[in-house]
Order: structure tokens, then C-alpha cells, then sequence
């Protein structure tokens, strides 16, 4: 695979136009995240105050359920943490490709990652292309901006929704998370169906009998490791 460069042909341009396809995953999202956040009785400036803390779809649903039903707070930092942990691995699946930015840099391009630029950074890289700084950049910083927005918007629409939930809202997270799903697997699918089946096989499978004896969060953690387990050992073999 190709290595990115700090001077690579990919623009900051480039990134914006490469977030372009995930902007309207980032605005059904955020607005959602906003009108389910405003309707639970946080305000606005509450709501936006999150997108820029946390930048974290998930985090920020659990979050909100979490204040409602008067969780503590040393529980609802511990929850987030668990559930963002991903993007540590993450994080560390493409620190390679960046290896050679200098430490800001790269602590830049880790703080502003999320499940949807990885995917486009993953696929961009499978697909041989040379990614940059400023192509980074470019993507991380559209979406973060656009996910900000977005939930700015849906907190001020969210007096007009005093009910989100019955409009099935709550679930444009999970509808984000099966199209990033589909495109992560596409390309290793036709590159080879049975390893990729056999790993994801793996994961559904953990993450069944997990769900079934510890948390949902520790669930969908553990099951991750498992799934990049079972792939580096796969890898191992050939």
C-alpha cells in the first residue's frame, strides 16, 4: 500500500471534496443528535458545547440517555470511554501512513478521527491513493465542522420535535455505522470473500455471546479485538 507524505499530491481541496459523499451521514446525524439532546432538556449552547468536546454521534445519544435517567457522572464519562476506545484502534490501524508527520501533526489528524473519515481514509488508502497532511486535514476539519452545524440545527429545531424517538431518530446512528460497515468490507471482499466472511463471522458471533453476559460496550470492545485478532492472524498465515 502507499505510505502517506507530508507532501503528497492530495490537497486540502481534495479532502473536502473525498468528505463530500459523508456529509449527509454527519447532517441526518447531528441534527438528529441535536433534536434528541434539546427535547431531553439540555440547551442549545449545551448540545453544540458537546459537538465540539466529544464529536461523537454515539457518545453524545448515550450521553444525553445517561443525564435523563440521572446517571452519575463519573458513569458517564467511563461509559463514553469505553465507547469511544475504537478510535484508538483506529487511530493505531493508520498511524503507519503518518508515521513520518511530526508529533502535532499527527495528534491533529488522531483528535479529529471518527468512524466516517476513517472509512474514507481507509478506502482512499486501499485504493492506492497517496493521502496527505493537508488532504487529512481537509476531510477531518469538514466534517467536524459540518457535524457541529448540524447539531446546532437540530438543537434549535428540537422544540418544534417534542418527541423524537417516534420518529425513529435514534436510529441514523445505527443506519451511519451499516453504510460505513458495507464500505469497509467491500473492497476485502473481493479481494478475499473467505478470510473477510471468516472475520466477520468471528465478530457477530462474539459479539452475540458477549451481549449475552457483560455490557453491550465492553461487548462491541471485546468483539472488536477479537475480529482484528482473528485478521492479523489470518494475514499471519500467508
Amino acid at each position: 500500500m502507499e505510505k502517506a507524505y507530508s507532501k503528497g499530491f492530495e490537497t486540502f481541496k481534495d479532502g473536502v471534496i473525498a468528505c463530500v459523499p459523508t456529509i449527509l451521514g454527519y447532517v441526518g446525524i447531528g441534527i438528529a443528535a441535536g433534536i434528541v439532546g434539546k427535547s431531553s432538556g439540555l440547551s442549545v449552547w449545551i448540545v453544540v458545547f458537546m459537538s465540539v468536546i466529544v464529536y461523537g454521534g454515539s457518545s453524545q445519544f448515550i450521553i444525553t440517555s445517561m443525564l435523563v435517567t440521572g446517571s452519575p457522572i463519573s458513569a458517564i464519562i467511563f461509559t463514553t470511554f469505553l465507547v469511544n476506545l475504537r478510535h484508538f484502534l483506529m487511530s493505531l490501524s493508520v498511524s503507519d501512513y503518518f508515521k513520518e508527520f511530526k508529533l502535532i501533526q499527527s495528534i491533529g489528524i488522531g483528535s479529529l478521527l471518527t468512524d466516517e473519515s476513517y472509512g474514507v481514509l481507509m478506502t482512499a488508502v486501499l485504493n492506492g491513493k497517496q493521502v496527505s497532511f493537508n488532504w487529512a486535514n481537509g476531510l477531518n476539519v469538514t466534517a467536524y465542522i459540518v457535524w457541529i452545524l448540524s447539531t446546532l440545527t437540530g438543537a434549535l429545531l428540537g422544540n418544534a420535535i417534542p418527541n423524537p424517538y417516534i420518529f425513529g431518530l435514534d436510529y441514523a446512528l445505527v443506519a451511519m455505522f451499516i453504510g460505513l460497515v458495507i464500505l469497509q468490507i467491500e473492497i476485502p471482499l473481493k479481494n478475499n470473500r473467505s478470510k473477510t466472511l471468516f472475520v466477520i463471522v468471528s465478530v457477530v458471533i462474539s459479539l452475540y455471546v458477549l451481549s449475552n453476559l457483560i455490557s453491550i460496550e465492553m461487548s462491541v470492545l471485546i468483539a472488536t479485538l477479537i475480529g482484528c485478532g482473528v485478521g492479523v492472524f489470518l494475514n499471519d498465515e500467508d
